[in-house]
This record gives C-alpha cells, structure tokens and sequence, in this order.
C-alpha cells in the first residue's frame, strides 16, 4: 500500500470515524473563523484586540488590566523589563600587539577592600557581593542561608537586607553585611556589633525612597519572633531613616554607628538620581566608607511600575558619574563603590568595574542560580519565584545544599571568566581594569561615560611612534647601503672600461 492510500484510509470515515468528525468539526471552525476576520470591518473584528494590544505594548495592556481589576496600584515583582541604555552598549578592547594579552596562566587578583579607612576592613575574594534582599518580607529563611553558605565558599560578603538579622544565616556567612534599616528592628547595639559591616538604606533604584507597609494580617508568627514585631502591629519600612530628617543628620549616624561597632565599615545604600553627586558629598563628607549606587534597572520583591520605569538614572551613567565624582574629591582612596542594578553576568561585571565600581551586587542572578533545576519544582504552572518567597507555595520543598551548591558554581564560574576577562586585557588585577579599556556602540554611551566610539580610529602613543622610527631608521639604512652597493658596482665597471681602453 503506497503512503497516500495509508494516510487517507487513516483518515477515512469508514476505519477512523471519530478521529474523521473532530477533524471536519475543527477544519469547519478553523474556516469559518478566518473567515470572519478575514472580511468584519475592523470596528467589528476581533482582531482590532491584537492590534490595540500591539500597540499598547503586551506588558503595559495586562497590566492596566489588573489595575482595571484591582482598583489599587499594582506590585510587580523583579524590576523594569524596559530597555535603557545598558552596559551591553560598551566592548572591551582586545590585547594583541601594542597591548599584548597575558599568558593563560598568569594569576588574577580580583580582591576588593570593603572599608578602607575604617578600623576593620575586610577582603573579599571576587568583586561580586549578594545583594541585599530582606526574610519575611521577601525571602525565605533557606534561601537567606543558602545565600550565606555559597558566599562564603568563594571568600565574599553577604547582606542582610531590609529584614533581621538570622542567625542561622550569620552563622553560614564569612562577611556579614547588615542593612540599617528605615523600620526599627535589628538595630539594637549587640546585632549592630556582630555584623562585619552596616549598611544605611537611604533608598533603592526600584522603588526611590517610598516607604512600605506589610499588615499585621499579613505577618506570622516566625516573622514576628525574627522582626521582633508584637502582636498587632505592621511592619513600616519608612520613607525616610527615622534618624534623618535632615541631611547633616547622616554626619550623626554615620558617627554613632562607627562608636558603637568599634569603626568597623560603614556604607550606604542610594537609588541613583538627578541629585547624584549632592547625596555623594553628603555622605562622604559624612565619613561613610562605601557606597552602593542602585541604578535605574535594579530589582525588587515588588514595587508599582511607575517606580520601575520611570524613575532614577541607568547604570551606566550612575555608575560613570559616581566614580567620576569620587575620583574628582579625592574620595577614590577612602571610599569603596559599589553597583548594583541588572548585574546579570561576568561581562555586566566587568564593565561595571572598568566605569569606575569596585565591586557589584548581584539580586536576580543569584535569586535564579539559587534555584537552578530546583525550579522544576514550581514549573510550568507556577513562577520559579514560589520557591524562593518567604510565602511562597513551594517555599518547603527548597533544599538548601543544593541551593547553596548551585548559587556557588555560578560564582565560581563568573570569577574564570573575570580572570579571563582581565587577562584578555593585558593586566593581571582587578583594579588595573578602567575606561581606556572600553569603547562604544551607541554615541550616548559615548558621550555619557567618556568613553570612544569603537569605530573611531585609534591615535596610538610615542611608544608605537618609536618603533615606527625605528623601523624607518632601519628603512634608510637598508637604502644606504642598496646605493653603496649601486655605487660601488658603477665604480668597478667604470673602472673595468677605463682598463679596456688603456689595453
């Protein structure tokens, strides 16, 4: 039997008589559907809903949908999905002849000090730090452990975030960073001390300086033990710190906070706006330590989408213009800067360093490594954030070893490539990588961060000029010598003829 007689008596009413009606139903559906939107004058077809939402935008038209729904603003998880000007616009040069690549096996320094000036300085290992991400509010308390664990293995700091301190937590930690929160938990001197470092959280790329509010409805009793929350009442994290009212408040706290720690590193953390260079001078004329700069494309558990989208500076240029600034001050030496905002890989890394950071938070590539193929626990009817959220769904069934395991493959992972990176070069540290080794893609980028396109030629310096010279040297050496030669040949045959005719 040939294949076309097998395929129609496959299909035929006679052997497949069901298999034949569903299709006939279908194909009469199909037809007379296209039909419709082939020949309904728009105003009548059902395809007007496709195109308004193209041109709406399919995130922007779902959710004014769950505004219609809700009638209250809307909380989106993770930060703004719009594309700003980004680090992917800027490439790094290659080392080839003039700036020649070092050899595979040359040792990479990727050490970075948090508190330079400070009594207590500690040393991270690789310039990627955890961010700061709160339990209970956001996190679960085996995610916050795991985090701990695999941030120590390769030598970093882990941080708090805008919750309690865990102990669990603290005890899995070798750096131990604690967020000063703008709430009033975890501020007691005992907590302050043990921390390898503090934090201020003046505000956030994601959600500015907007304070916010978790019912007590809404809070449990292990959160309640944590926060140390009585019964019945919310959890405010303020606009504000409580203890800043005003800007020369900061010189107090920083003050209070260094006595009471024994000067160990004090930072802060700020959303990236028009105001940069200001906030900068007031916390450094503060005494701070560090800095975070969280820029435009930074994350969140959840913030309105105004917030997201619209506000704060990307972080190219936040991160250009504070290390321009501090450089300009003389603050380079004292203060350690760090970015933080959709730093998703070792290249985001690199160029971050290259503007001007010296390390980087990293929130949604840790928060998606740590979950790795435990993912598959939630997938594909729930989001892989149900395993990782304080109430999540799947918030039981998270195993932190090999969370813990996962999250520091990746970092093992991005320092090679970091070492690679800065070996590619020509250098072999961390801190010799800065803007001569970037160019651009895009002209604002160019002008934004003072950085050269990459089509523009390069005009290379006196040490290449000399090799020229050298070259043209031996160039009109070698011509010398040809008209020697020439010379001297005309001279024998001249002197050959002379002989001939005196013979």
């Amino acid at each position: 039997m040939s294949d076309k007689s097998k395929k129609q008596k496959a299909f035929s009413p006679l052997y497949h008589p069901i298999r034949y009606i569903i299709r006939k139903m279908m194909a009469n559906g199909f037809n007379t559907y296209t039909e419709v939107l082939m020949t309904d004058n728009y105003d009548e077809n059902a395809f007007e809903i496709i195109m308004a939402t193209l041109k709406t935008g399919v995130q922007i038209a779902i959710e004014n949908e769950l505004r219609a729904a809700g009638g209250a603003a809307i909380d989106r998880p993770l930060g703004s999905s719009r594309k700003f000007p980004s680090l992917d616009d800027l490439m790094f040069s290659i080392g080839q002849l003039y700036v020649m690549p070092q050899e595979i096996e040359t040792p990479v320094d990727t050490r970075v000090i948090i508190g330079k000036k400070s009594k207590h300085p500690f040393t991270i290992d690789i310039p990627i730090l955890i961010a700061p991400m709160a339990y209970g509010t956001a996190l679960s308390k085996g995610v916050k452990i795991a985090f701990a664990k695999a941030a120590a293995q390769l030598g970093t700091a882990t941080t708090s975030g805008e919750g309690p301190m865990l102990e669990e937590e603290f005890k899995e930690s070798k750096h131990y960073i604690l967020q000063y929160n703008r709430g009033d938990w975890a501020k007691d001197e005992e907590t302050l001390r043990k921390a390898d470092a503090i934090e201020i959280q003046f505000g956030q790329g994601a959600i500015g300086g907007v304070g916010s509010r978790t019912k007590a409805e809404n809070i449990d009793a292990e959160m309640r033990k944590y926060f140390k929350i009585p019964t019945g009442k919310d959890i405010v994290a303020h606009s504000r710190q409580p203890e800043v009212q005003h800007p020369r408040d900061v010189v107090k706290l920083v003050k209070k906070l260094k006595d009471i720690t024994g000067d160990k590193p004090i930072g802060a953390k700020i959303g990236a706006g028009k105001y940069l260079e200001a906030d900068l001078d007031i916390l450094c004329s503060a005494g701070i330590d560090f800095i975070c700069v969280d820029s435009a494309e930074a994350g969140t558990k959840g913030s309105v989408p105004i917030l997201q989208d619209d506000f704060g500076v990307p972080a190219p240029f936040a991160i250009s213009r504070a290390a321009e600034w501090l450089n300009k001050n003389n603050f380079k030496d004292h203060v350690t800067l760090l970015a933080s905002g959709k730093i998703r890989a070792p290249g985001d890394m690199l160029k971050a360093c290259a503007l001007g950071a010296e390390a980087c938070y990293i929130g949604n590539a840790a928060l998606f490594t740590v979950s790795h193929t435990q993912a598959l626990k939630t997938l594909p009817f729930e989001p892989v954030t149900q395993l990782v959220w304080y109430d999540g769904e799947f918030e039981d069934e998270f195993n932190i070893e090999d969370g813990a395991a996962s999250l520091a493959n990746y970092l093992k992972s991005c320092k090679q490539e970091l070492d690679k990176g800065i070996l590619a070069l020509g250098k072999t540290s961390l801190k010799e990588v800065n803007k001569s080794d970037l160019c651009s893609l895009s002209e604002l980028i160019s002008k934004g961060c003072g950085v050269p396109m990459c089509y523009e030629p390069y005009a290379y310096e006196d040490k290449f000029k000399g090799v020229q010279e050298v070259h043209e040297e031996q160039e009109k050496q070698e011509k010398k010598s040809r008209r020697r030669i020439i010379i001297g040949k005309h001279k024998e045959n001249d002197d050959a003829e002379q002989t001939k005719e005196k013979e």
